[in-house]
């Protein structure tokens, strides 16, 4: 088993190749003057099962070629098996036509990741679970729920805990964590009036006193996140902190989430964080660098991936 990394999350990487107590594949991927991208394997890799991490952040569209870059490199090295893992799989949220003479983008990237000679992809907290059919190659989308939780449980007094979604769409993620700790349900009914704008209507559910842990996939702007906090403390809750698998955190959104009423904003490491975002003083990061390595290490060996989540 080896395992390369390009560029967009390196830290990760390396997390994981500790966890899995072996070195970090060496491999050159660099720029040409007009910033075209050139990847050469360093290391014999006939035979060999490989795995490509790479989560397709900002800027997404380069982080994208330098995945298809490498997995054709491998293929053309004659690898005997490659994984694209993508901690963060970008496009996720172009899964469906919203009007007409749009594209399905979510789509056309798994088509090429298929082109490019993956045959298998890794990934984590898909924004629609069907995008695992977009793929014609086996695809496993790991869930970041129990690491979510187990920090949970360790923060909080469950007894005084409110799961809440933050629009409709996040109840069955937001469901599963408040069945992880033994939490009651609430939703947050919001409307969007515009694209990257949402405003709050409604909250479903009793969060009188309570603490709020706020679930979603993705924080992006944060308008969401910052509006449904308002909603939740101006009908009675205690406090409210969100916890978000991925951290996109464009434009202004750190300054947004800073000075917002939020407690605390809780993310992965599936995006590399940026210098913001480690010294906001409300962000904090979680790593899944123990989760997504042992789902390498058991498609290594063949084993269930599955029964991670049991």
């Amino acid at each position: 088993m080896k395992l390369f990394a390009g560029n967009s999350n390196r830290a990760l990487a390396e997390q994981i190749t500790r966890y899995l107590e072996i070195p970090l594949g060496r491999a050159n991927v660099r720029r040409f003057a007009d910033q075209e991208i050139f990847v050469e394997i360093l290391e014999n890799v006939r035979g060999e099962d490989c795995f490509v991490l790479q989560s397709t952040s900002y800027p997404a569209n380069d982080h994208l070629m330098e995945l298809l870059i490498m997995i054709d490199a491998l293929k053309r090295a004659s690898a005997r098996r490659i994984t694209a893992v993508l901690p963060y799989f970008g496009y996720a949220r172009q899964d469906r036509k919203p009007g007409p003479r749009t594209p399905i983008s979510a789509k056309l990237v798994a088509n090429m990741i298929t082109t490019a000679g993956a045959d298998r992809v890794l990934t984590l907290d898909l924004h629609a679970a069907q995008i695992q059919g977009f793929f014609d190659i086996p695809t496993d989308n790991l869930f970041a729920v129990p690491v979510l939780a187990r920090d949970v449980k360790e923060s909080y007094d469950l007894d005084h805990t409110v799961v809440v979604s933050p629009d409709v769409g996040g109840v069955v993620r937001a469901r599963a964590l408040a069945k992880r700790i033994e939490a009651r349900l609430a939703i947050v009914d919001k409307r969007r009036e515009r694209p990257g704008e949402s405003e709050v209507m409604n909250v479903i559910g009793d969060v009188t006193g309570a603490n709020c842990i706020l679930v979603d996939d993705i924080v992006d702007s944060g308008g969401t996140l910052c509006n449904a906090a308002d909603a939740l403390l101006d009908i009675g809750a205690a406090s409210v902190t969100a916890y978000i698998t991925h951290g996109v955190l464009s434009g202004g959104a750190v300054a947004r989430v800073t000075a917002s009423r939020l407690k605390e904003l809780v993310i992965t490491d599936s995006i590399q964080p940026t210098s913001a975002v480690e010294t906001a003083h409300n962000i904090r990061v979680l790593s899944v660098a123990e989760l997504v390595g042992e789902a390498i290490n058991r498609t290594a060996l063949e084993k269930s991936v599955s029964s991670l989540f049991d």
